[in-house]
């Protein structure tokens, strides 16, 4: 690159190398999504529209960057691991947050139509990001068990809420007022006892979140094999090996998850 007497300038950049040896996670969040959401006439307290519209963002992200090798979505968040070891733009944090977040955003504007055929797009959404770095596996793990249970959270008390405001004709004030205070527990009793609703049996996806994983599978082709000595070819079946993304709704509290995919973390080690 030709110098300049203007080059001082890159002297103001901020150095954001992230630590080495350390999981870098890039979570993003939608921004003002419960606007976004009512807009675009989202189904209350959950759309699985737009859930896998997310995921398919979440899965352009994985196969069009390098060196993620698990991500974890729920509501209108999800969060990116990129390996330990990756030097990835030189570890930087502003290049691991600006493309993910620009791939993603991309993404559900491109997808769009795929999962909401008869809702036009009315505005272009956004996503704000942020980088965490997470020294050691434990930590690693802690952080995608308090997002998971983030997700029951908040999930268990919209399904209440807005059954409430559906089923038994609340407004969101009332609903609110009666939920104040409530446990889990309480929670589940009102909706077992008022709509017959068991917490258990809402489908995972709403309650665990999604999980995006790389898995081998063997891919078995037909093609014309040929020797040198050979005229005419003959037709073999070839396997090969390839990787390929996986969404999962599992629980990724217990040991189950890991001891299943002990890939993702022994990778590192």
């Amino acid at each position: 690159m030709a110098k300049s007497k203007f080059e001082y300038v890159r002297n103001f950049e901020v150095v954001d190398t992230c630590l080495p040896h350390c999981w870098v996670v890039v979570r993003l969040d939608g921004r003002n999504f419960h606007r976004f959401a009512e807009k675009h006439n989202f189904a209350k307290p959950n759309d699985s529209r737009a859930l896998h519209l997310m995921t398919k963002c979440a899965q352009t992200v994985m196969e069009e960057l390098e060196d993620i090798v698990i991500a974890y979505g729920q509501s209108d968040e999800y969060s990116f691991v990129f390996r330990k070891k990756s030097n990835w733009f030189k570890r930087r944090a502003s290049k691991f947050m600006t493309l993910v977040a620009s791939q993603f955003a991309s993404s559900y504007v491109f997808y769009w139509r795929d999962y909401f055929e008869d809702q036009p797009l009315l505005y272009p959404p956004g996503f704000d990001g942020r980088v965490v770095l997470y020294p050691s596996n434990q930590t690693l793990k802690d952080y995608l068990s308090w997002r998971q249970a983030d997700c029951h959270i908040n999930n268990l008390y919209n399904t209440v809420f807005w059954a409430l405001i559906q089923q038994s004709g609340l407004t969101p004030v009332q609903a609110q007022e009666r939920l104040k205070g409530t446990l889990t527990a309480d929670k589940n009793e009102i909706l077992f006892s008022e709509f017959h609703i068991n917490y258990n049996n809402e489908p995972h996806m709403y309650r665990k979140g999604t999980v995006l994983v790389w898995q081998k599978v063997d891919e078995v082709k037909t093609q014309e094999v040929r020797l040198p000595a050979e005229m005419e070819g003959e037709k073999m079946a070839v396997t090969r090996t390839r990787s390929r993304l996986v969404a999962l709704n599992c629980d990724l509290i217990g040991d189950a998850f890991w001891k299943e995919h002990p890939e993702i973390l022994e990778e590192e080690n």
